[in-house]
């Protein structure tokens, strides 16, 4: 699977773009904008510079607000453009390489949801009533004079029946749409550890036969991925453990804890979990507080990145945080979702740069096993083996140097620095 060794660029189109935050009529009027054409080749050639060659948007179908609060499936968002806009955007990508994966939003739509708004409008005679999870006995918080579903206690959010076979091939048939009328090449799923495994099989079986080589990523927040994830559901899920992982043992000057989720998860026992698999890697995403407001230490980000490109995983980096951008959960997702013109780049930059060409340049990076060889507190070394070749990965989170003694040989490192040896 092409997914497993790319290096993913992830980018929030609304947020991104400049785009009003409520898609909202003027004079009673939806205005087109192509905000899509921000993302030129100034955006294309930095990524590629990186050494990202796959790009997952957020959100760009028609919604009420934030996006994940669909109106239709079909068609992207005025706010950001027209189909067209999009299609000659995907084809840019593609021309210079970049593959790309788009957010597949399933488990609900919007209240301005056409299905929804039928529903609204004619109650019990509406012929999409059993789209839903209805009480016509019930009241909705916007005083609907009935009932509805949301998720997880969000009514913007109006939960569908992936029960129902009409929806479920209407979804099918809107993947379809995609993949022919875009040319994408994944889905990440929208809350997908909610989502009905057998609407997710029947996803991958209907993927699988249209597109061999189409990505499915699942989000997980905990649990066992695997309810999510396998041979006949998602090709990958992901890794908020290890995600939490990372940041937490820096903070605490506890390398134990990050070093016991990668053994956990990946380590040479027989019980580790997800030996075999390759998860989403990260350092922050949309919905998290960002990588350089989360840590103690501005000299922590370089080593957050070269875990997530040294650890088994699909490394995924998220727009603006590879120069260091701050946004803090607290101060609301929008704190989150800046709009951006242009580019920058600096050391953490060239940090991800580095360990990304890395990446691609040995197998063993990729798909090779994971063993610790040695844990202190501020240190960690483990090595990435495949077919005889390996690797070995060095972290020094502390403020003076260290050496390390690998097999005989030792290895100085400075402090805050962390280095891949060929070996």
């Amino acid at each position: 699977m092409w997914a497993y060794e790319s290096t993913f660029y992830q980018v929030y189109p609304i947020g991104m773009l400049g785009a009003p935050r409520v898609n909202e009529s003027v004079n009673g009027e939806f205005n087109v904008v192509n905000r899509l054409s921000k993302f030129n080749e100034t955006w294309i050639n930095h990524i590629k510079d990186m050494g990202a060659d796959a790009i997952y948007f957020c959100p760009v179908f028609e919604s009420d607000s934030h996006g994940y609060n669909t109106r239709d499936y079909r068609l992207i968002d005025r706010r950001l453009g027209t189909n067209n806009d999009f299609k000659d955007l995907v084809a840019r990508l593609h021309k210079a390489g970049i593959r790309v994966v788009i957010d597949g939003v399933f488990n609900h739509v919007g209240r301005g949801f056409w299905a929804f708004l039928d529903l609204l409008e004619k109650r019990e005679n509406s012929k999409y009533k059993d789209w839903f999870f209805i009480d016509f006995n019930g009241n909705s918080n916007y005083n609907d004079g009935l009932y509805y579903e949301g998720w997880e206690g969000c009514y913007d959010l109006v939960k569908l029946n992936l029960r129902n076979e009409e929806v479920v091939r209407y979804l099918l048939d809107t993947i379809k749409f995609w993949i022919d009328e875009f040319d994408i090449d994944g889905l990440r799923l929208d809350v997908a550890y909610l989502l009905d495994r057998d609407f997710l099989r029947r996803m991958r079986a209907f993927t699988d036969s249209y597109r061999q080589d189409f990505f499915l990523l699942g989000e997980i927040l905990g649990g066992d991925y695997k309810t999510i994830m396998g041979d006949d559901m998602c090709h990958s899920a992901t890794n908020y453990e290890c995600y939490k992982g990372i940041y937490s043992a820096l903070n605490s000057q506890n390398l134990f804890e990050i070093m016991h989720s990668l053994k956990r998860q990946f380590g040479s026992d027989s019980w580790a979990l997800y030996r075999d698999k390759h998860l989403l890697s990260f350092v922050d995403n949309h919905d998290v507080t960002r990588a350089a407001s989360i840590v103690d230490k501005e000299e922590y980000i370089v080593l957050m990145y070269a875990f997530i490109f040294t650890m088994p995983g699909i490394p995924c980096v998220y727009y603006g945080s590879e120069w260091g951008i701050k946004g803090d959960k607290k101060d609301g997702d929008d704190s989150l979702r800046p709009a951006i013109e242009t580019p920058e780049w600096n050391h953490i930059t060239d940090t991800i740069k580095t360990f990304s060409a890395f990446r691609k340049n040995f197998k063993e990076m990729i798909y090779g096993d994971f063993k610790d060889i040695l844990i202190t507190n501020k240190q960690c070394a483990f090595e990435r083996s495949l077919n005889g070749a390996t690797c070995i990965c060095l972290f020094n989170a502390d403020d003076k140097e260290y050496t390390f003694n690998i097999r005989g040989k030792d290895y100085i490192l400075d402090s805050y620095t962390a280095q891949v040896i060929k070996i």
